[in-house]
């Protein structure tokens, strides 16, 4: 068998850290895509309250959910918050899905209802599950 020879591990290690490189750029470029597209929904849902003069439980309920997108992004810039990058999405999903049954509870049946709750529970159970092994660490 004829010796592995250095060069060819020199260049996949190079297209590897490429291909990562490529990869981070892609996500920071998305993130900032995300973040200017929610800054700007943010002032449209400010202009839609000063043009109408009126201020619904939706309205507030739905800058909740621009501010947890905004501090997603940051949690992804800053690296700080949870172990996982999975939980702080599902805690996003658990705010829209509470909102949902706020904002249509008195409309829906109530086999809906209960189906959006049983959803929030798994989903929470479900961050629990991910977060546990940083709890144990700590502990």
């Amino acid at each position: 068998m004829p010796p592995e020879q250095p060069d060819a591990d020199l260049g996949g290690a190079r297209i590897r850290s490429l291909a990562v490189s490529g990869f981070n750029a892609l996500e920071q470029s998305l993130l900032i895509i995300i973040a200017l597209l929610t800054i700007g929904a943010v002032a449209r849902e400010i202009y839609l309250v000063f043009a109408t003069q009126t201020v619904t439980l939706a309205d507030i309920l739905q800058m909740f959910l621009y501010t947890e997108v905004i501090g997603m992004v940051g949690v992804f810039y800053t690296g700080h918050g949870f172990a996982s990058p999975f939980a702080y999405p599902i805690f996003i999903a658990i705010t829209a899905l509470a909102r949902l049954i706020v904002l249509q509870g008195k409309d829906m049946k109530p086999e809906n209802i209960l189906f959006e709750a049983g959803a929030i529970l798994l989903l929470a159970v479900a961050v629990m599950i991910i977060l546990r092994p940083r709890q144990q660490a700590a502990g």
